[in-house]
């Protein structure tokens, strides 16, 4: 049976209680009063001491059931963080160019939430496990991909990208719109793809745009290459981001936890149920 409930808290229980945000470091100090400190991982985990005081249903219903469904500390399950839930700035709504993806394997990227540079390899960072279904957004480049050209995983944070397709130039027209003519291309409306290796108009190499009309030879694309230099030979296009080109991401997200402690309630008064100080921790393998 799986560990992990996909399903999160209910949104309507004030927390209350108290929160932490644990970093992995450890720290030595000498006898002559120096301070060592390393850091084991650069994870950051949530963990939560929350109480309700609320109708016995509802506690019933909300929390008990979910605590019992969850066989208690075995199971996790989502739970929204309420002061850190989108990838752009805590709060805001989400876009495509907010973080970069991780690469896991070759068309494999992992979605991410980077509280400091991407670069620095001890920046304190969470593998984004239980993005909000419809919420994540793609780009290569800086250009927004339609989520049909993808595989999001919305359990696991996984997005996988498609087969290479790709496809030899022989010729590119100067339009508002660029024709492109690459035979027997295979590229549909609405895909995105890019260009590089061109001889003569080299202002497109490294030009990513959205294929806009097609012929079994040519792509129009929604680029204006009307004041670039002639074309001359040679040339790629493909679908998949080229060497180099950043892939990033944004979407709401819910933290993966579990229970990390037994439940105790009360009854205060008639039709009332109290449960205080359940701890509730992010997990990191849900």
């Amino acid at each position: 049976m799986a560990q992990f409930l996909e399903e999160r808290l209910p949104a309507t229980i004030s927390y209350g209680g108290s929160f932490s945000e644990d970093h992995a470091v450890n720290t030595v100090e000498t006898v002559g009063g120096d301070e060592y400190r390393s850091l084991r991982h650069p994870f950051v985990r949530l963990s939560y001491d929350i109480s309700y005081a609320r109708n016995i249903a509802f506690v019933r219903d909300k929390v008990l059931n979910l605590y019992a469904r969850a066989n208690g500390m075995y199971r996790g399950f989502r739970v929204k963080d309420f002061k850190d839930f989108t990838t752009n700035a805590y709060i805001l709504a989400p876009t495509a160019l907010d973080q970069p993806m991780q690469l896991v394997t070759p068309g494999v990227y992992q979605l991410m939430r980077w509280y400091g540079s991407p670069t620095d390899p001890q920046a304190a960072r969470r593998r984004l496990r239980k993005p909000v279904a419809g919420t994540v957004k793609i780009a290569f480049g800086g250009q927004v991909i339609p989520n049909d050209q993808v595989i999001i995983d919305y359990t696991a944070g996984i997005v996988r990208l498609p087969g290479l397709a790709r496809s030899s130039i022989t010729a590119i027209t100067k339009a508002a719109q660029a024709v492109v003519t690459a035979p027997a291309h295979g590229f549909t409306v609405g895909q995105s793809v890019a260009l590089f290796g061109v001889q003569g108009m080299t202002q497109i190499n490294g030009r990513r745009a959205i294929v806009t009309r097609t012929t079994t030879n040519t792509l129009t694309l929604d680029l204006d290459s009307s004041s670039f230099s002639d074309y001359a030979s040679g040339g790629q296009i493909q679908n998949l981001p080229l060497d180099g080109e950043q892939v990033t991401a944004g979407c709401e997200f819910d933290i993966p936890c579990r229970f990390n402690s037994d439940i105790s309630t009360g009854f205060p008064g008639h039709g009332v149920l109290t449960s205080d100080g359940i701890q509730i921790i992010e997990i990191f393998n849900p």
